[in-house]
């Protein structure tokens, strides 16, 4: 399919004085979390909140940085996320789409907000019912 990528606005919520990052990101349905270079999170004084090991495209694992929160804007949504902090581009992964309910249009190459639901973001909230007999 090729690169997918996404024009988003990030923003340290912590500190309304500092001016929003609009970036470009590349977007990716098979990664997690949203990833943020070094130069990124000293942009926006993001703050160091934990560590977690990672496992990289090579299978080496590496202990990175997870900073946070950031907001994150695309059109007319809105999410709040943590960010792993590693690389040298900004990534965004299945959690922070999900949450904004977006979605991949594999013929443009873009992201876009769910069509089903165009004006506010949705989400499945539902708990799992055991078919179970006791």
């Amino acid at each position: 399919m090729g690169l997918v990528t996404a024009k988003v606005l990030l923003k340290n919520p912590r500190k309304g004085d500092l001016r929003p990052v609009e970036m470009d990101a590349l977007a990716d349905t098979a990664a997690v979390h949203l990833c943020l270079p070094e130069h990124v999170r000293m942009q926006l004084a993001l703050e160091d909140i934990d560590r977690k090991e990672v496992t990289i495209a090579d299978g080496s694992r590496r202990l990175v940085p997870y900073v946070g929160p950031i907001e994150v804007r695309f059109k007319n949504r809105v999410g709040f996320v943590g960010a792993l902090v590693m690389g040298d581009q900004t990534l965004l992964g299945a959690i922070p789409m999900e949450d904004m309910d977006l979605i991949v249009i594999p013929n443009t190459r873009t992201i876009d907000v769910n069509p089903g639901s165009p004006n506010i973001a949705t989400s499945i909230v539902k708990l799992a019912v055991s078919a179970q007999k006791t």
